[in-house]
């Protein structure tokens, strides 16, 4: 059996070495799939380290030691058009490759291929054949007790693959997710964001909560579930945060990713119709991650999981028996940012993730009062949500779809679908009119100018002005001044000889 793993220089170098090296895991999965892969894992008999340091060597590429004691180590190509590659060396984790496989968390990660002969798979546990009949196993019943890390990660397998879960392994997985809280966070974490970024990320979470695994690393959501609403929703709480999550993959697919959108499903072609031609600018947009190592469509879909989560607090009942949840957009952003911390997001990710949650209502209100944003109503918006504007377009309009259901006419699906295009038209295309203007004047000459002393009433100020300017109500620096010297008497404390 033979792959083309698209690592020529790497494998040729590995089959000069004298040591028995073995491919393993997920890349030896993938390529049973079609597949292809970035990330290598190696299992060395020996050393580990020193041979991934003659490898970067010999590719003049970055190495790192991860963990001195166990003996493993990484290497990180990067190709031409700047995409990186991820080589991790191990020293065998018992006294003899099968062993090393038996330890493993699921069989169809148990394959292993000697790379001085490719031709050959190492299969102990059967783990291609379970493979093939789309199964989930685990390796033993000790492999998730080990690690439960792996609850997470078979999860992720599992809706991925589109595997069916043994059922003594789904025994296993209940009982070792409790244990979960024994991970660092950091590592749930991660594993976490590879769910999120993958496919059916709906689907994910439900099954991460059946298990009780959500009990444990997003506590939150366990509030969600049960809690009416009235129309419009026609779902609980928790259904609808997972059905908003549902449909913002369906939009991300074909908005984002640029897939074929499905013509059978009207909404998405309408939105497609409509929206289409910001494909690339949202690609550019969602591929710049804030930190590197995490990307942001999986902070986007986490936001969609917290978008309503202080709904169960803020939830009340009027007279006539509608249910209301009033500012729970506003108290949910500081939830979510406390979960957000909670996990070691940087600083960047909490501000964003809390910055949708907290401005996710906005379109809906524009839409509720069926109006198009104006250029002043367009600055506001991104004044106040920033970049993260662009992120909630195409959230608000799952959520809409979600909160609808069958319920959701055309017009008001165009309604906010025409309301995002006039927003990601400002933003991609026209910025310079009313989402980031050129200032015509600055606090310095506000100082200057009116004798005024540096204090809050500077950025207020300042603001107003930007704001008339974003209206096109003024157009010049004299026109800024004037507008300025007006504002002041109307609003401003005057100071002596202003």
């Amino acid at each position: 059996m033979n792959f083309d793993w698209g690592f020529p220089e790497v494998f040729s170098f590995l089959q000069a070495q004298p040591q028995p090296i073995y491919l393993v895991g997920g890349a030896v999965r993938n390529a049973l799939l079609g597949l292809t892969s970035h990330d290598l894992d190696f299992a060395v008999a020996g050393k580990a380290y020193p041979l991934a340091r003659r490898l970067a060597d010999h590719l003049k590429a970055d190495v790192f030691q991860l963990d001195d004691v166990n003996d493993t180590a990484r290497v990180l190509l990067t190709a031409p058009d700047g995409s990186r590659f991820r080589l991790d060396f191990a020293t065998l984790r018992a006294a003899s490759l099968e062993g090393d496989l038996r330890a493993r968390d699921y069989t169809i990660n148990a394959i292993a291929l000697d790379v001085h002969d490719l031709s050959a798979m190492i299969d102990p546990l059967h783990g291609a054949q379970d493979l093939k009949d789309h199964v989930l196993r685990a390796c033993s019943d000790a492999s998730l007790q080990d690690d439960p890390l792996r609850v997470l990660r078979g999860v992720r397998l599992a809706v991925q693959h589109n595997l069916l879960v043994e059922p003594h392994t789904r025994q296993l997985l209940h009982q070792a997710a409790p244990l979960l809280c024994r991970v660092s966070v950091e590592r749930w974490r991660d594993e976490l964001f590879r769910i999120l970024e993958g496919p059916r990320p709906a689907q994910a979470v439900r099954v991460l909560q059946q298990l009780g695994a959500l009990t444990v690393i997003l506590p939150e959501l366990i509030e969600l579930q049960g809690v009416q609403q009235t129309a419009p929703h026609v779902l609980d709480v928790w259904e609808h945060t997972l059905a908003a999550v549902d449909r913002l993959e369906q939009l991300w697919a074909v908005l984002v990713d640029g897939l074929p959108r499905p013509e059978a499903d009207l909404m998405i072609s309408l939105a497609d119709m409509r929206l289409g031609r910001f494909s690339a600018g949202l690609r550019q947009h969602f591929a710049a991650p804030l930190v590197p190592e995490r990307s942001l469509r999986g902070l986007v879909f986490l936001a969609a999981l917290y978008h309503d989560v202080d709904k169960p607090a803020v939830r009340s009942v009027d007279e006539l028996g509608k249910v209301h949840f009033y500012r729970h957009e506003k108290t949910g952003a500081g939830r979510a940012a406390e979960r957000a911390r909670a996990l070691a997001l940087s600083v960047a990710e909490v501000h964003r993730l809390s910055g949708i949650v907290h401005n996710h209502m906005r379109i809906h209100h524009m839409a509720r009062d069926n109006r198009n944003p104006d250029r002043r109503a367009i600055y506001r918006y991104y004044q106040a949500a920033d970049v993260a504007g662009v992120d909630i377009c195409l959230f608000t309009l799952a959520d809409t779809w979600a909160t609808f259901g069958p319920t959701l006419t055309q017009e008001r699906w165009l309604t906010e679908v025409d309301i995002c295009r006039t927003l990601l038209e400002a933003w991609f295309e026209k910025p310079e009119e009313a989402v980031r203007p050129v200032r015509l004047i600055g606090g310095a000459d506000l100082l200057t100018e009116f004798n005024l002393q540096p204090g809050p009433l500077i950025g207020d100020l300042l603001y107003a002005v930007e704001d008339a300017q974003a209206a096109g109500e003024i157009a010049t620096r004299p026109e800024a001044l004037t507008y300025a010297r007006n504002w002041i008497k109307l609003y401003g404390d005057l100071e002596e000889g202003v």
